[in-house]
């Protein structure tokens, strides 16, 4: 397939936006506070900054000009990139499997968590939780919602899924009018849209003063203090720099493929060193400075130390969901912050879906010479397929499974894998000067050490650490699951399983056909 024959982005600000897009997401407002505010504090913000210069924007790096030069090849996603860079090599596009297999996992729950926002943002308009003013009551509207109770909020879940088939008719819509008339539309328009919304929301709680004239101190200056004062002594606990290392992952959606899709539609003259840079920054302003304000402040304020300090450990479903609608209904225009708090994560999850979509979409286009119609086609039904165990199996450890194997381990392996094979296998010197051609921005030459040597160490090294850890072994061996549950999640494993070697042998059928018919499907 030729170069020209592939889609391609309108604007280099169109692909900054769009990348920043998949990068900001639920994670920057919801799990980042929680993980700060239990590693430390402002102490967690050491390692955190060490693990984004060491891992996060080397890898950034990595995957634009990886994405960038497999696209020069008509190649799109993980495996036909790999292949590109030692096309005499049999297997080592089967690495890439990984690349498509950990977007499609994390997108079948990402979805369905991304339409609770949405339902969210409706009921905030309208009223619909406005009688839930405790977080007990709070708890109970979001346990109704989801299905895992009946009572006098729901009791089915029937509004639920009407909320996920109108997010999923979205993302379909979307990646139907393609990369630049879709996805690039969609967040040229969203990210400022989402960056306004979060600091609308982060000046108003900055705002906030002792709502108890008997607890003077429980202002949000000293919210802001007590997640940011730092607890040096927790930089002796290597779970604190794991768990750094774990949100710089989550929040630049490296290792997971997308960057490599979204770049292989760069022209070979396209900058990659100062987008991936400005897209990184763009990230980190929504993460740090307005996800870092919100949360954990306000509940500071109206919940004190200890009460905010119970907020954290509560997770970030609780802090989303149930948290932030009792902090909004004890402060004016409670419809409208409650509104522009859920619209602000419904923006950061449509953003970061649409992207997940498009490596499965690039694959079945690129390596197959199906149209985009086709392609969505299929992603389409085997999309919704999948989703269904999501939704109706919230319960019994579903999603929590496939975030572990989508979102967590297989997060960590492809980074490793792709950092080893640009700078070992493609060779640091040939990446150097790929990483710059039509550069706007010299990368230090002491990254070309950290790239090569110092990031694929940091990546084993978590790897390892996580899988000989107590933690790791016991998600392994499902130890901790609850006897009525294991059947579930025993059986979500298969079903990932089955996905894996679906996806291994449309990747074999995928070079067979290239070698039936050298003219069609992408590359040479």
């Amino acid at each position: 397939m030729a170069q020209e024959s592939r889609q391609a982005w309108g604007s280099k600000l169109g692909i900054i936006m769009a990348v920043a897009g998949s990068a900001v997401g639920l994670g920057n407002f919801l799990r980042f506070p929680v993980q700060a505010a239990q590693n430390g504090g402002g102490a967690f913000m050491i390692p955190y900054f060490v693990a984004l210069l060491l891992l996060g924007i080397p890898l950034m790096w990595i995957e634009w000009s990886l994405g960038r030069f497999g696209g020069g090849f008509g190649h799109g996603t993980a495996p036909g990139i790999f292949h590109s860079l030692r096309q005499k090599n049999r297997f080592i596009k089967y690495f890439g499997v990984i690349g498509i297999f950990g977007p499609l996992v994390i997108l079948v729950y990402y979805t369905y968590i991304e339409s609770w926002t949405l339902a969210y943002s409706f009921f905030a308009l309208t009223g619909k939780y406005a009688g839930a003013t405790t977080q007990a009551q709070l708890q109970s509207f979001l346990s109704a919602f989801q299905g895992l109770e009946s009572n006098q909020y729901f009791n089915s879940l029937r509004t639920a899924y009407i909320f996920f088939l109108a997010t999923f008719a979205l993302n379909i819509f979307v990646l139907y009018h393609g990369i630049k008339g879709g996805i690039e539309k969609l967040c040229n328009v969203a990210m400022p849209a989402l960056i306004i919304f979060g600091v609308l929301i982060a000046a108003r709680v900055l705002m906030l003063g002792a709502p108890d004239p008997l607890k003077p101190g429980w202002n949000s200056l000293n919210g802001l203090g007590f997640l940011w004062n730092p607890d040096l002594t927790m930089l002796k606990d290597p779970k604190v720099w794991l768990a750094a290392a774990g949100q710089i992952f989550f929040t630049l959606s490296v290792g997971i493929g997308v960057i490599l899709t979204y770049a292989s539609y760069l022209k070979k003259t396209d900058d990659v060193t100062l987008s991936g840079l400005t897209a990184a920054g763009m990230n980190e302003f929504a993460e740090v400075i307005i996800g870092g304000s919100i949360v954990i402040t306000a509940a500071f304020v109206f919940f004190g130390p200890s009460g905010a300090q119970e907020v954290a450990k509560s997770g970030s479903f609780n802090l989303g969901f149930v948290t932030m609608p009792a902090i909004f209904c004890r402060i004016p225009l409670t419809a409208v912050f409650g509104f522009l708090w859920f619209l602000m994560l419904f923006l950061a999850g449509v953003t970061s879906s649409v992207s997940l979509s498009q490596p499965a979409v690039a694959f079945l286009e690129d390596e197959f010479n199906l149209s985009r119609k086709k392609a969505l086609a299929i992603l389409t039904v085997v999309f919704f397929v999948l989703c269904q165990p999501a939704i109706f199996f919230l319960g019994k450890g579903v999603v929590d499974e496939m975030d572990f194997w989508g979102g967590t381990f297989c997060l960590v392996l492809f980074a490793t894998i792709e950092t080893i094979l640009f700078t070992w296998v493609f060779g640091m010197d040939r990446a150097w000067e790929e990483m710059h051609h039509g550069a706007a921005l010299r990368i230090p030459g002491a990254y070309k050490f950290i790239m090569r040597y110092v990031t694929p160490l940091f990546l084993i090294v978590i790897l390892g650490s996580y899988l000989l850890s107590d933690n790791g072994r016991n998600r392994i061996l499902m130890a901790g699951v609850p006897e009525e549950n294991r059947p579930y999640v025993l059986g979500t494993r298969l079903l990932l399983l089955g996905v894996l070697s679906g996806l291994i042998i449309l990747v074999n059928l995928a070079w067979r056909k290239r070698r039936a018919h050298p003219g069609q499907g992408g590359g040479k």
